[in-house]
Formats: structure tokens, sequence, C-alpha cells
């Protein structure tokens, strides 16, 4: 079924090896906010109430994206580590798993969608006579297009497992049929059949469809159990703990600065959906570095090569630099005309001014952060990176853009909170880096050494062995100690950390 080529990581992390894996990668990240731009454009032309409706709407399924780069970049970082340590089966098995917390994740999305969308819908728009109208819309849409969450979910779960072994090229394939397929049918249904809006969301329904289904196939040509066992996606949906509060700091600026938008009116709420989803474009496009990082340090860990990891990343960084000053050039080049091609409306294209300069000069900044995400996640280092997310959110992004509708600041102040949140996320990230506590080998990141520890393999044995013996300690820690813990905050005790039940 593999070829023994396949059953090992490359042992290079070249410039050469890097591309491999980054363009690939960048055509199955560029597909879905490519759809979503063609979306965009297609319903602009309904109108800016409609427009506006897709910009509330979508901003509410983010939730569901969110959800996906967690499984996807949880499933990653751990397949990863097994595919370098020479564990193949063992690492496919890690995507069965994470493919039934996708079905579960999506039924109650499902639930949740359609119990709440007509009250959440109507809070975030606000209570003006437009604002109900893009309540109303908005929450038709999304009561059709929450049924693709499974089938989205299971293909993000998809990506993250085919990543960690090093395969960026099946996923191309086949998020391609995908958008391909639907990106020909939503004006059809929008337009020709007349379903308006609510067209849009059935096509998203159907390439989500024809992706998870997809990857389903993939995962079952593998010749490994597809039951689930639950112990392990329990450990999972533990582990990625971190990777969940970090992206609900995600969800709550960016849900919030779309209803501050809301409150400036249809014509600066669609602006910003315009603005927005071509910054998601270009994140998700320079994220293919981090797709690349993710896989490399990720096996390099693995196999216990500490000093090449540290090689990859420093060389990840740059390229990550380098990628973002080539996307803001090409925004910089496009600023003339490129509001103009998704909604005519004038007065969208004047609020549209308000966020360009912004947008433009946070894009090399985005490929730095990026970058270096790539390479945290696939060392395991999430607990730093939830903590960092969480504060720069706290004192940066949620603070301008709450002030922004205080003191009537436009997209211009809600955007400067987006430029607050990431300078803050730079400066924390290239702190760690220089640090170089993230580097730590074996086939699991089991647990950070104590600071008088020196190397980074961990003897499994002597891992396991400790878990037969657990301390009496572990378990008469103070609430406070508990507490810290919990958030990622090392004791300075000398002693090994509490070790996670059997």
């Amino acid at each position: 079924m593999h070829s023994s080529a396949d059953a090992t990581p490359a042992n290079s992390a070249s410039l050469k090896r890097i591309t491999a894996l980054a363009l690939p990668a960048l055509v199955v990240l560029a597909a879905e906010p490519m759809y979503i731009l063609v979306d965009t454009a297609v319903v602009g032309h309904l109108g800016r109430i409609p427009l506006a409706a897709l910009a509330l709407g979508g901003g509410v399924m983010s939730v569901a994206g969110w959800i996906g780069v967690v499984l996807a970049y949880g499933t990653t970082g751990r397949v990863a580590r097994r595919f370098g340590a020479g564990q193949r089966t063992e690492a496919v098995a890690e995507g069965v798993q994470g493919s039934w917390l996708a079905i579960i994740g999506g039924v109650i999305m499902i639930a949740l969608i359609q119990l709440f969308a007509g009250p959440l819908t109507r809070a975030l728009a606000g209570d003006s006579v437009e604002g109900q109208a893009i309540a109303a819309d908005a929450e038709s849409w999304l009561r059709i297009a929450v049924f693709g969450v499974p089938f989205l979910l299971l293909a993000m779960a998809g990506q993250g497992w085919m990543r960690g072994v090093q395969d960026t090229k099946r996923p191309m394939y086949i998020v391609l049929s995908a958008f391909i397929g639907s990106a020909v049918l939503a004006p059809i249904l929008v337009y020709p059949v007349g379903m308006g809006l609510n067209g849009s969301a059935v096509a998203n329904v159907i390439a989500q469809m024809i992706s998870g289904g997809l990857f389903i196939r993939a995962l079952a040509t593998e010749g490994v159990s597809l039951k689930p066992r639950w112990g392990v996606v329990r450990r999972q949906l533990s582990l990625s703990r971190d990777l969940v509060i970090r992206g609900g700091a995600f969800q709550l600026c960016f849900i919030s600065a779309a209803a501050v938008a809301a409150r400036f009116g249809a014509a600066a709420l669609a602006a910003h959906q315009i603005g927005l989803q071509l910054w998601f474009f270009a994140a998700l496009a320079l994220d293919a570095v981090a797709i690349a990082a993710q896989a490399l340090i990720g096996a390099e860990l693995g196999g216990g090569d500490i000093d090449r990891a540290k090689t990859t990343a420093r060389r990840i960084g740059w390229i990550g630099l380098g990628y973002g000053t080539v996307f803001a050039v090409l925004v910089a080049a496009g600023a003339p005309f490129l509001p103009g091609l998704f909604s005519p409306d004038p007065a969208v294209g004047q609020q549209a001014t308000a966020l360009w300069p912004w947008f433009i000069g946070l894009l090399p900044i985005a490929g730095v952060v990026f970058a270096l995400d790539g390479v945290f996640i696939g060392a395991g280092d999430v607990a730093f990176m939830r903590n960092m997310t969480v504060l720069a959110a706290l004192i940066g992004f949620l603070p301008l853009i709450w002030l922004t509708y205080a003191f009537d600041g436009g997209l211009g102040g809600i955007w400067a909170g987006l430029a607050a949140f990431m300078t803050v996320r730079l400066i924390s990230l290239l702190w760690r880096m220089k640090s170089q506590k993230w580097a730590i080998a074996g086939a699991e990141r089991l647990f950070a050494l104590p600071r008088h520890v020196s190397g980074g393999v961990v003897d499994r044995l002597a891992y396991q062995n400790r878990r037969r013996r657990r301390s009496t300690s572990c378990h008469t820690r103070t609430w406070t100690a508990r507490i810290l813990g919990g958030l990622g905050f090392a004791s300075r005790r000398r002693s090994l950390p509490c070790l996670p039940r059997p």
C-alpha cells in the first residue's frame, strides 16, 4: 500500500523540502477562502443587506472553522511525532480518532445552531430596521449552512493526519474537486435557480459533503481500524484544550469586531466582510508555511533531532517573513480596484478605504507569526501559545474594538485592534523562539522537562515507570497550584510534574 520510502519522514529540512510540503498545502488552504471570496462576490451583487447577512452568518459559522483548525492542527502535531519515530500505523490511527471527534463536534454544532440561530443573529445585528432585515437573512442562511459542518470537520481532521505523514498532495486534489464544483454551483443556485442568499448556503453544504466523503474514503484505504477508541478520543480532546482556548480567543475577537461593525451600518459591515475575508485568505495562504513547519518540526523532534528542528524553525520564520512581504506588495497593488470586485455599492467602497492601510501593513507581521505558530504546534508547545493569544486579545484587540464603538472610531479603529493583537503575538513568539524551551524530543511531547534536567529525549520506559509510582504529592497540591498548572504555568519546584492518569 505504501512504499518503504513513505514509511519514514524525509531527513532534510531544506528550502526545497519546505516548499514541496508548503505549495500543495497552499492550494488547500487557499481553496476555502477563495470559495468564500467567490461567494462574497456572488452575494454582494444581491445588495448590501444580503452581503451584510452573509458577513454575520459567516462570523457565527467561523466557530466551525475554529473547531476544524483545532482538529487539523492538533492531529498534525501528534501524527507527525509518531511518523518521525517510524510509527506510521499508529500515526494514521490518530487520524481515525480525530475523525470521530469531528463527527461528534459537527452534530453538536447542528443542534446548537438550530436552537439558537434566531436569538443569536438578532443580538449581533442590533435593533434597527436595517439590523432586523440583516438578522432575518442571516438566520435563514445559518440554518441551512450548518448541515455541512460535520463534513467540514471530517475534511479538516483528514487534512491533519495526511499533513502529519507529510502527504500534502492528496488533500490538494480532494479539496480542489469540492471547490470547483461549489464555485460553479453557487452562482447558479443564487441567480438562475432563484434561491438568493440561501443558494449560497446550499452550495456550501454540497462542497463540504464532497470533501468530507473523499477524506473518509482515503482513511478507509489505509487499512487501519475505523472503530472509535473512546480513551484515545478523550485524550485527544484533552490535549486539544490549549488549542480550543486559543481559538476561542480568536473567535471572541472576530465576533466582537463583526458586532461593532454592524452598529456602524450595513455599508461598514459589508466592507468589513470584504476586508476580513481577504485577511482570512491571506492568513490561510501564509499558513502553508506553518503546515510545513508542523510536519517537519514534529517529525524531527519525534526522531530525536533537536538541532535540526531548531535550524528548521529559524528557516521557517524567515520564509514566513518573505511570503508576508510578497502578499503585502500584491495587496497594495490591487488596492484601487479590489473592493469594487466584491460590491458595486460606492458606500461599501468608501468604508473599505479605512481598513486598507492596516491590512497591508499587517501582512509581513502575519507571515512571521503564522510561520512560528506552525513551529510551536509541531513541537506541541501550545500551552504557551494559548496564554499569549489570550493575553493579546485581552490587552490588544478587545479593548480597542470596544473603545472604537464608544468613540465612533469606524472600521479603522477595529483594524487598529487587530494590529495590536498581532504585534503582541509577534513579540511573544520571538521571545519563546529565542528561549528554545519549545524543543523537546520524543514520539510524544509528554511534559516539559524541569529546568535543571538537560537534554531533550524522554525515555518512554522511565516515563511509564514513573506513572506507576505516582507520588501522593500529586493529589495534595493546593488549589492555587492546580489552577496555575491548568493554565500552563510550570511549578518552580525541582520535582517532576504530576503526570496524567493511565
